[in-house]
């Protein structure tokens, strides 16, 4: 982490605001379908100052519930979730910004989908500001497709190998560790990308980098999407895909720093919560039945291993 005296967050905000229009119109066009576009504003008084944009397609023939949101805010001093490995910081005003977004397909064989890309700067009453990267993306499928994980991991490759070789291999890793359900010791899904605090290079190509990743999101994901999407499915692949769909859940609530960040700051609930599905389901201790595709998802895909 570094003093980032050159930092431009206005042309953060820009590309930001431009990646969510991108997305949300590839979406629109893909599902057929209208997101419901939620301008906002914090109240005066609020923890947090500042505002959005959440855009949030439900109901759709495609996806039953996608969200994509935009978000800049201002906030008195930095919740423990950003300061836990640099007390220096603690107490420090900040400014966030971020794209975020997760898609919930209708079809159990198209996988859920999630990436955020994002930049937090601490602004020291008696220092220069501090500005740090985050984000990735990772897949989770309920039924699992070698070609697809390899081609979402390839695009993930690409998008870094600009940055240096060792990026692809560290923050693949990086997202295997953190994209864990460590109280069932099982990974989310088949993973993806992912780094949080990154400035390393400086902010000019620290920022490269983050749109980089956001640009190679649609190319990652979108023909998986056409791959799967008219497969036939029937009780039984909706059932499971809400069975896995409560794993995600738990992952969100319980693990995932992003929404801590935003419920301990006092950010907007409702979009905070978009990465929700629509509907998902638990069962006590269930067991796939040996030889299923259901089986082979727990032992071939949400288990940790090189795709590349």
């Amino acid at each position: 982490m570094q003093a980032s005296e050159d930092a431009r967050p206005e042309a953060v905000e820009t590309y930001l605001r431009g990646l969510q229009l991108r997305i949300v119109e590839a979406i629109e066009a893909a599902d057929g379908g209208r997101c419901i576009r939620d301008p906002w504003q914090k109240e005066p008084g609020e923890p947090l100052q500042g505002s959005g944009l959440t855009c949030i397609l439900e109901g759709g023939k495609l996806f039953e519930r996608a969200g994509c949101g935009f978000s800049q805010v201002r906030g008195p001093r930095l919740p423990p979730s950003a300061t836990q490995h640099r007390p220096e910081l603690a107490g420090a005003p900040f400014e966030a910004m971020g794209v975020s977004l997760v898609f919930h397909p209708r079809n159990p064989y198209v996988p859920i989908v999630h990436m955020n890309v994002r930049m937090l700067a601490a602004l020291p009453a008696d220092a220069a500001p501090v500005c740090w990267f985050g984000g990735g993306m990772d897949l989770t499928p309920c039924y699992g497709f070698e070609e697809d994980a390899v081609h979402f991991h390839r695009a993930c490759r690409d998008a870094l190998a600009p940055f240096g070789d060792d990026k692809y291999p560290r923050f693949k890793t990086w997202c295997d560790d953190y994209f864990t359900l460590k109280h069932r010791s099982e990974q989310r899904g088949v993973g993806g990308i992912f780094f949080d605090d990154f400035s390393e290079p400086g902010f000019a190509e620290s920022f490269a980098m983050l749109q980089s990743v956001g640009d190679a999101f649609l190319p990652a994901y979108l023909p998986i999407v056409e791959r799967r999407r008219d497969t036939p499915y029937g009780e039984r692949e909706r059932e499971f895909q809400l069975y896995r769909r409560g794993r995600y859940v738990e992952f969100n609530l319980v693990w995932d720093r992003g929404t801590h960040f935003g419920l301990q700051s006092g950010g907007r609930t409702e979009s905070i919560l978009l990465s929700m599905p629509p509907l998902a389901s638990w069962a006590y201790r269930r067991e796939p039945e040996p030889g299923s595709p259901e089986a082979a998802l727990h032992s071939d895909f949400i288990v940790r291993r090189e795709w590349l």
